[in-house]
């Protein structure tokens, strides 16, 4: 952790350690890709109720990312309050409908209809919590004084990626929503000027009658998606 005293550099051993041979990385790896291509967004939830513990566990993973300078520049906030996510579906649609009526460009626009998107977010109020990821752009001391944070985008990248991650292994699925500006979130959850919202969350179990956009499924093969030097 960062503070305003100054931490000396303590190296301790190595407190966890897997030693698997290349049969067994492979076989893991390939059990992984298997459970990470079982993720799928959905925009149909139920209001089925989801402990708010699984919730705070999955949370917990994500604060277990690497971060720049170890300074964890995040804080989520979960949300079931039923008046508190109607609030935020009506700010979130009230942004999308301008969106939708021009403000994205017409190439924007284009690129979603494959995706099926449109103003209307009803799994804002239907998912039973919806998760708001807050970016820290500085930190406070106690006494008021600010310090930086470092490489604030990727570290709260990395760690939403593990969030999403710890909620599919759980069981759920989860909708990224991203309305643009997200500057109401600030006040309607009391979070301070420093944080930026940069995403919201939607989690919960999927509606039976739940379905996938069949784009979706298309994804780059490896040979696009990477390069290797031996």
């Amino acid at each position: 952790m960062f503070a305003k005293s100054a931490l000396a550099y303590a190296p301790q051993p190595l407190p966890d350690r897997s030693d698997y041979s290349d049969t067994e990385m492979q076989t893991r790896a390939a059990d992984y890709l298997e459970h990470m291509q079982r993720r799928h967004t959905v925009r149909d939830f139920t209001d089925q109720p989801v402990p708010r513990e699984v919730i705070e566990l999955c949370i917990k993973t994500a604060g277990s990312a690497p971060s720049g300078a170890n300074h964890q520049p995040w804080h989520y906030v979960a949300i079931k309050n039923p008046a508190l996510k109607q609030q935020i579906r009506d700010e979130a649609e009230e942004e999308e409908r301008r969106f939708y009526a021009g403000g994205a460009g017409d190439e924007w626009i284009k690129a979603l209809e494959p995706i099926g998107t449109d103003a209307d977010k009803p799994h804002l109020t239907t998912a039973p919590w919806l998760i708001v990821v807050f970016a820290q752009r500085w930190g406070t001391f106690e006494d008021g004084s600010r310090y930086k944070n470092y490489y604030v985008p990727e570290s709260v990248n990395i760690a939403t990626g593990f969030l999403l991650a710890a909620l599919h292994n759980a069981g759920l699925c989860s909708l990224t929503h991203t309305p643009n500006p997200m500057k109401f979130l600030n006040e309607a959850l009391g979070r301070p000027t420093s944080e930026k919202p940069t995403m919201i969350i939607a989690v919960g179990h999927p509606s039976p009658a739940a379905t996938v956009p069949a784009v979706a499924k298309l994804k780059k093969p490896l040979a696009e998606i990477s390069t290797v030097f031996e």
